[in-house]
């Protein structure tokens, strides 16, 4: 059994070791590991269970216990957050759930301290798992970022939190929002109201993500002087966006005409996000999506990013990424009997 102990100064603990069956660690302040544990110890159980080891806690020391890859995915994951209490910051079970994903055993993006983070009014805004890394990545590096897979991965939010630490920074003038009004099995001329009526019910996630972002008197004051504009896509057409952080969201729902109208209208000095589902397409039976058009024609393009977000990334209630994984299997089962239906009616009979 390894011991190591833990100091502030102990920024990035060394390695271990491969062939060590378990490590003890040892804290310098009681105060903080208490934290650390959680009430009734549901930190440790969310880590037990996530890592597949065996923690024990005794006075100001942690024992670590299970396969050794496994001990240091642990090991890892328990610095990190007690990194964040060491600099003042909350650890909630969210932040354990993330801890446990950005350290996977087969995961390559460690030390958790290296992570990029997205700073904003209120508060910096970390990945909560490896994909959300990459994408973090790609926002802070590329003009034009796809963004793509299923709900509750952040595809949205980190978009829009980008958008809004570089309207804080000064480094564009304004965020542009859209979205197609484009649902499942509704049409605008059926819904009440004027045009803005008709339209808000369908951006009101990017408004709630906008919320999340800064307060709401100065949401409101930005968007009164135009700094922010959320708007559907047809109102898209025409312009020219300079200077500005554009974001395209649920672009599944484009057509190929739509995709490459919004993405002609970038200008000098804007960047580009567009998320979507490819999974979730709610365009008439047979047509195209314009988000899987614009991959199969400018993936690979210099200055162009694409990160694929997998259940692993969901980020909402635990239940959401098994009701994706579920999907996905059923999806790929009727895959297979179609498939294996076309190999029947091919054979000579």
């Amino acid at each position: 059994m390894t011991h190591i102990s833990l100091t502030s100064a102990d920024r990035k603990p060394a390695p271990l070791p491969l062939t060590n069956k378990g490590i003890t660690l040892t804290f310098a302040d009681n105060a903080l590991l208490a934290l650390l544990l959680g009430d009734h110890d549901r930190h440790v159980v969310k880590l037990e269970q996530g890592l597949g080891v065996k923690l024990s806690c005794r006075g100001n020391r942690m024992a670590i216990a299970g396969d050794p890859a496994r001990v240091e995915a642990a090991h890892t994951a328990i610095i990190g957050l007690y990194r964040r209490l060491e600099k003042g910051e909350p650890v909630s079970p969210q932040d354990v759930d993330a801890a446990v994903r950005m350290s996977e055993v087969d995961n390559p993006r460690l030390p958790l301290s290296d992570l990029p983070a997205i700073r904003t009014r209120k508060g910096a805004i970390g990945p909560r798992s490896p994909g959300q890394a990459a994408y973090m990545e790609l926002l802070a590096k590329h003009e034009m970022v796809f963004g793509l897979g299923p709900a509750g991965t952040g595809k949205t939010f980190l978009a829009v939190a980008q958008a809004v630490a570089m309207l804080t920074e000064g480094r564009v003038d304004r965020i542009v929002l859209s979205r197609p009004a484009v649902e499942a099995g509704e049409r605008l001329g059926f819904l009440p109201g004027d045009l803005k009526e008709k339209v808000d019910p369908y951006l009101r996630p990017l408004y709630d993500a906008l919320g999340d972002m800064m307060p709401g008197d100065m949401m409101k004051k930005r968007m009164d002087s135009g700094e922010i504009e959320v708007a559907p896509l047809a109102f898209m057409r025409g312009r020219t966006l300079k200077h500005a952080f554009v974001i395209l969201d649920e672009a599944q729902n484009t057509t190929p005409v739509q995709m490459k109208m919004f993405l002609t209208r970038m200008g000098e000095g804007t960047r580009m996000v567009i998320a979507g589902d490819l999974s979730q397409i709610d365009l008439p039976q047979g047509a195209r999506s314009g988000l899987r058009d614009a991959l199969d024609t400018l993936e690979g393009l210099p200055g162009i990013g694409v990160c694929r977000f997998d259940k692993r990334d969901v980020v909402r209630h635990p239940l959401v990424a098994r009701i994706v994984d579920a999907y996905d299997q059923r999806a790929a089962a009727e895959k297979d009997t179609r498939r294996e239906a076309r190999r029947n009616d091919a054979t000579p009979r």
